[in-house]
């Protein structure tokens, strides 16, 4: 294990396009480095690497976030990640439905893990990965980079102080057009494909986190989900819509798509006004400031500008790799018990829309 103050050892599974973002985050990271990497197929895991060991197209990056610059990171398939003694953090960044089964082989061997959203295929897997970590004593936390930004704990903040009053309704909304191609993963049922899981899970876990700061507490359940939806011929969801009843009676209203441009937003609504969230998904992309816009009934609009300084992804790999040297576990920003009540929502909206 690296001494205190060295940078945490990342390992990174899987060669697609998210592994190559948070891959060039490493580069810039200051508490965070890339020593491995594994793909199925060795010529895609030793490109992905040399591809690192060359400067980044805007410069060079800093020396203290390359210290191996004239070396790529090791190449090795997934189960090389997992048991690599150099690598103390296992970032899963495979096709969903291989989830599961290696965010446990790394926690399994002591490594701290971070996922790919959605966590798994099902509540059932959350379960287990969940436990995977709990019985080794491991971090784990589910990859969604907006819950580690600025301007989530923004909104947090502004919620519980009571800025609009009581909450009583979310509307949260992520869409984008992945095109027609059958080919393309998102359309591949056997690859975990469909809008739900790609994006919507997105807008869940938005709507469970504003449910449980309204709340005050740590994680609120769903106990109602009515959706329709649209599948297409491959048999994944192309684009639907879910009310969600959380206890307590929070309502929110969520939609996705992997076939349209949605204008992907989040407003939350109070008794004394509401609150909107224009780049909810990605906020302050590339180090732009991300605004929230208040509206209360009762002054003019306000607009919060909330700066990161860095990428989502620089933020998000830097809090994680924090996080893992403070000694967390289940990670106040984004709990266990949230990912698996996160998952039980999902089930619940992709089984009122006809699948399984």
């Amino acid at each position: 294990m690296s001494e205190p103050g060295e940078k945490l050892r990342w390992g990174i599974l899987g060669t697609g396009k998210i592994a190559r973002i948070i891959a060039q985050a490493l580069r810039t990271s200051w508490c965070g480095e890339l020593v491995a990497v594994g793909s199925r197929d060795r010529e895609r895991a030793e490109a992905f690497a040399a591809q690192l060991a060359e400067p980044l197209p805007h410069g060079a990056p800093r020396a203290h976030a390359a210290p191996r610059a004239h070396a790529a990171p090791r190449a090795l398939d997934y189960l090389g990640v997992v048991e690599d003694p150099g690598v103390e953090l296992v970032y899963v960044a495979t096709h969903h439905p291989l989830h599961r089964e290696w965010a446990i082989r790394a926690a399994d061997a002591g490594k701290s893990v971070l996922c790919e959203k959605p966590i798994g295929m099902s509540r059932a897997d959350a379960v287990e990965i969940v436990e995977a970590a709990r019985r080794n004593d491991v971090f784990l936390m589910e990859a969604f980079a907006y819950r580690c930004h600025p301007q989530t704990r923004r909104l947090v903040e502004l919620l519980r102080s009571g800025r609009i009053g009581d909450v009583r309704m979310v509307d949260a909304v992520f869409g984008y057009d992945a095109g027609p191609s059958p080919s393309n993963y998102l359309l591949v049922r056997d690859l975990g494909g469909g809008s739900i899981l790609d994006v919507g899970c997105y807008t869940t876990s938005m709507a469970h986190l504003v449910a449980a700061a309204a709340a005050g507490v740590p994680v609120v359940e769903t106990v109602e989900v009515a959706a329709a939806g649209s599948i297409g011929p491959t048999g994944v969801d192309h684009s639907t819509g879910a009310t969600l009843v959380f206890e307590g009676g929070l309502l929110a209203r969520v939609a996705c798509s992997i076939q349209a441009n949605l204008q992907s937003s989040v407003r939350v609504f109070g008794s004394e006004g509401w609150i909107e969230v224009p780049s909810p998904w990605l906020p302050g992309r590339l180090g732009r400031e991300a605004p929230i816009r208040v509206v209360r009934w009762d002054a003019p609009p306000e607009t919060i500008e909330v700066a990161a300084g860095v990428d989502v992804y620089g933020v998000e790999v830097d809090a994680v790799s924090q996080l893992v040297r403070d000694g967390a576990r289940s990670p106040a920003v984004l709990p266990w018990e949230e990912s698996v009540a996160n998952m039980t929502t999902l089930d619940r909206w992709r089984s009122a829309i006809g699948l399984r």
